[in-house]
C-alpha cells in the first residue's frame, strides 16, 4: 500500500508567534494552567488525521488525507514537497491502513 510523505518548512524570518500558532493548529498542544492544576489538549489538524511524524516538518499520511494537509500548509505559505512512498508495516499500523 502507498502513502504520501510530506516535507515542509515555513518561510525564513517567520515570527515566533506565527510559528507557535502554526504548531498549535497543526500538531495540537498540551497545555496546563499556572501551577499545573488544570491540564488540557488544544486540538490540532493532525489529531484527526492518522500520521507518522518522522522529524520536524516530515510526516507520512494516507493518500486520502493529502488534500486537507496541503490546504492547511498553503495558508501558512509553507514550502512543501510531496512524494508517494511504499508504507512499511509500522506505518500501516500507525495509519490504520
Amino acid at each position: 500500500m502507498n502513502g504520501k510523505i510530506v516535507i515542509f518548512h515555513l518561510p525564513t524570518k517567520t515570527y515566533n508567534t506565527k510559528l507557535s500558532k502554526f504548531c498549535q493548529k497543526f500538531y495540537g498542544q498540551d497545555t496546563s494552567s499556572w501551577g499545573g492544576k488544570y491540564r488540557y489538549h488544544r486540538h490540532g489538524l493532525l489529531d484527526d488525521i492518522p500520521h507518522h511524524k518522522l522529524l520536524r516538518g516530515v510526516i507520512i499520511i494516507k493518500n486520502e488525507d493529502i488534500t486537507r494537509v496541503l490546504e492547511f500548509l498553503k495558508t501558512y505559505n509553507a514550502d512543501v514537497h510531496v512524494r508517494t512512498v511504499e508504507l512499511s508495516e509500522e506505518d500501516r499500523k500507525l495509519l490504520g491502513a
